[in-house]
């Protein structure tokens, strides 16, 4: 039962490389200019390697980070 939740929640998980606006904006403590800034640094800077990659992004510091990080994943596409 506990892989199964723990399955499920990592499904759940926000992938920043692929989300769109509307998809950042689902995390917890993620509003239009941060998502906007996330896809900006994204698309000018390349994927993001791991979720401090994330505190290159204007406007987000360390703790909105660890607000957030848990909500998150990095994975690269296929």
């Amino acid at each position: 039962l506990f892989l199964f939740t723990g399955l499920a929640f990592a499904a759940d998980k926000v992938n920043v490389n692929t989300a769109s606006l509307e998809q950042l904006q689902t995390i917890n403590g993620v509003g239009v200019s941060t998502a906007e800034a996330i896809i900006t640094y994204r698309e000018e800077s390349g994927l993001f390697k791991n979720v401090d990659d994330l505190l290159n992004v204007k406007g987000i510091g360390e703790k909105k980070l660890e607000k957030f990080s848990e909500q998150i994943s990095v994975a690269v596409p296929e």
